[in-house]
């Protein structure tokens, strides 16, 4: 079963945007030529420009022609989504490759982090992530082992970490995120394929489960010409902190 036309319209635009089609500051096509383009009303044309103004993709409006804002899809924070979940989500195709995967001694940051005794065993992980094939972000992340353990059955290569733990009973049910820039070390600029001291944007996650115990903590580095965060808030307080998938045309 086909999708709702303003989604087809909505992706296909969205589409052309993130590949560089449609650069910021582009005019996006008229009511009219997406009338004439789609063979229909103006109804789902409205709905799906609507749709990409909500996600911040074009702007304009009330007798103002839409142009591109901005290259990049959003996915907030509040939604406690994979990396895996959340390419998924938008349509991409998520990468990954492990470069590392052990069990040892936790370290006086990490076992701070997870609340847990220095030594204590942790599985570490250490992987690039990719969206559709372009390489994104280094994710180290560090589990504590009742937790983590099952990944040494698992191809970590095929997908999702999260996904394999929650189906053999892991709990993820919150976490916290810190968001902040960090020059490339020599192992980011090695599997990021950039010089050292390159700014990169850096995300630290604490995952807690349903009881409030941390079970991962995690400090992710973006190609920040690849990806942006931005804080979105309303005057009641509510906050979605959203990640953003820029493109770079080629």
């Amino acid at each position: 079963m086909s999708p709702p036309l303003h989604e087809q319209i909505a992706d296909h635009l969205r589409r052309q945007i993130h590949e560089g089609e449609l650069s910021v500051g582009a005019a996006i096509p008229s009511e009219s030529q997406l009338c004439a383009q789609w063979d229909t009303s103006r109804g789902p044309v409205r709905q799906a420009l609507a749709t990409l103004r909500s996600e911040g993709l074009i702007a304009g409006g009330r007798g103002k022609p839409p142009v591109v804002r901005q290259s990049s899809l959003g996915q907030p924070f509040d939604t406690l989504l994979s990396f895996s979940a959340w390419a998924h989500a938008e349509g991409r195709v998520p990468g990954q490759h492990t470069l590392e995967l052990a069990l040892r001694p936790a370290s006086d940051e990490d076992a701070s982090a997870l609340e847990i005794e220095p030594g204590e065993r942790v599985v570490q992980v250490l992987r690039q992530r990719l969206l559709d094939g372009q390489l994104t972000m280094l994710e180290r992340g560090t589990f504590i082992e009742p937790v983590a353990k099952v990944l040494f059955e698992f191809d970590c290569d095929s997908g999702s970490l999260w996904a394999h733990m929650q189906a053999h009973g892991a709990d993820f049910a919150s976490a916290s995120h810190t968001i902040d820039a960090v020059p490339a070390d020599e192992i980011d600029a090695e599997y990021l394929e950039v010089p050292v001291g390159t700014p990169l944007l850096r995300q630290r996650r604490l995952a807690r489960d349903s009881s409030g115990r941390p079970v991962e903590w995690s400090d992710d580095r973006y190609r920040p010409e690849l990806v942006s965060f931005t804080l979105d808030n309303t005057l009641d307080a509510r906050t979605a902190l959203v990640r953003n998938i820029k493109s770079v045309a080629s």
